[in-house]
């Protein structure tokens, strides 16, 4: 994966659209719509969802 917005954008495809990754995270799709990056407190919940790396996610916070 070359960017945290690649990573983001297939951690969505992989929890089958932004509607399905707000469900399982209790949140609206809008607010899953307008991540421009994953939000750092979410991430554990996306890696655990996707298997997408939290540091794939958010390299500039998780190393």
């Amino acid at each position: 994966m070359e960017t945290a917005a690649e990573a983001l954008r297939l951690a969505i495809k992989m929890a089958g659209g932004p509607t399905k990754l707000a469900e399982a995270l209790g949140i609206t799709q809008g607010a899953v719509s307008q991540w421009k990056r994953c939000p750092a407190e979410r991430c554990a919940d996306v890696e655990k969802l996707t298997g997408i790396s939290r540091e794939a996610l958010r390299p500039d916070v998780f190393r």
